[in-house]
Order: structure tokens, then C-alpha cells, then sequence
């Protein structure tokens, strides 16, 4: 019997949680922004926030936002082959 012999089923009480939680997430994240983008206001969407709190106006060589591209690179070194190729 092989690894893929003993594949989870697609349709399982897990995949039904992490599909939920998915939904909930992306469903929340449309709202949220949806009305900040409707209200037009200076510092209400996701991205204006994420660039005040990395610090972009600094510049992009400032510790924020470099520590955020190395986690974003880092994080799809990772996650690119860990779901395609399954390692790690």
C-alpha cells in the first residue's frame, strides 16, 4: 500500500472544518474591505494598513518592510513545494 493509497478523504470532518474556516476567513476579509473601500476614508483598507505598519514611507529598505518581504519570500519557498511536491 502506497502514501497515496492512504490519502484522507476529500469530504471529511476536517476538510469540511478548514473549508468553514476558508469561507469565514475570505467572507470576512470581503466585508471588511468592501466597506472600507465604499467609505473612501485615508487608513481603512487592508493594504494601507499593512504598509503603515511595515513602514513603507520610510522607505523600502527599512527593517519592516524587508522583514516582511523575507517572511512573504520565505513563507512561499515553503508552501509552494510543500503542496505541490508534498515535502516538508
Amino acid at each position: 500500500m502506497t502514501a497515496a493509497d492512504k490519502e484522507p478523504p476529500k469530504h471529511g470532518v476536517w476538510a469540511t472544518i478548514w473549508a468553514a474556516w476558508l469561507a469565514l476567513l475570505a467572507i470576512s476579509f470581503a466585508i471588511l474591505e468592501g466597506i472600507a473601500l465604499w467609505r473612501k476614508a485615508p487608513g481603512d483598507t487592508l493594504s494601507e494598513n499593512i504598509r503603515i505598519w511595515i513602514g513603507t514611507k520610510r522607505g523600502w529598505k527599512s527593517a519592516g518592510v524587508l522583514g516582511f518581504m523575507a517572511g512573504l519570500l520565505g513563507f512561499m519557498i515553503w508552501f509552494v513545494p510543500h503542496i505541490v511536491w508534498e515535502v516538508w
